[in-house]
């Protein structure tokens, strides 16, 4: 393979991470409207389509594989596949965990439960990792700091909506006990799943720093 070749691959590779990205935050997205909408029909959607997702994640898993095997990049782009390598694996689990809310939306019920706002919580995470696949597209250091500063307000958030849908449960009376817990439970793990996709929004900003200059210090 000729090095423009080889550039070119690598210039595909980066177009086609931010293609999955744009996916897998669609699919996100979907999944939580049809959460906050009760439209089953919109949550059967988002699971049939993981299967999307996790062909077009192993297909470019293969050509990561292929780039560092058989060319022997140099540091630079040794960074770029092995960082492209990890943010898909991060898009994949984030599609897991659409497929995960689509599949707690329950037919003609709006929200997880009335004690979050899924739309606005599970938004702020997509914006999140939007914006780290746009730090990573334009090779942006400052982009993926951003990123990893938000992480704080969202984990806030979340834990604030987690103490609501406690005192909700702690509130009910005996008799509606078993709902309120079964609500509550689904609430609990909706907020977490919202929270872990932040956290792989923050994994793609640390893994695009240390891919743009070398800088490790968002890794954890």
């Amino acid at each position: 393979m000729s090095r423009s070749e080889y550039q070119e691959r690598l210039a595909w590779l980066n177009t086609e991470v931010v293609l999955l990205a744009e996916l897998v935050v669609d699919r996100y997205e979907e999944a939580l409207t049809a959460a906050a909408t009760g439209d089953r029909w919109l949550a059967d959607e988002v699971v049939d389509g993981d299967s999307e997702i996790n062909e077009r994640y192993l297909e470019l898993e293969r050509q990561c594989t292929d780039l560092i095997a058989l060319q022997q990049p140099v540091a630079s782009d040794l960074r770029f596949i092995a960082a492209s390598f990890k943010i898909i694996t991060d898009l994949e689990r984030i599609g897991d965990l659409a497929t995960n809310l689509a599949d707690r939306t329950q037919a003609g019920h709006e929200g997880i439960h009335p004690a979050i706002d899924v739309e606005t919580l599970g938004g702020d995470a997509a914006a999140m990792v939007e914006a780290a696949v746009e730090a990573y597209e334009a090779a942006d250091p400052a982009a993926c700091r951003a990123v990893a500063a938000r992480d704080d307000q969202l984990d806030a958030d979340c834990d604030r909506a987690t103490q609501r849908l406690i005192r909700s449960l702690l509130s009910g009376t005996d008799d509606d006990r078993e709902t309120a817990r079964t609500a509550a439970s689904r609430g609990l793990l909706t907020v977490r799943d919202i929270e872990r996709v932040g956290d792989h929004a923050v994994n793609i900003a640390a893994r695009s720093l240390y891919m743009i200059d070398g800088d490790d210090a968002l890794l954890y």
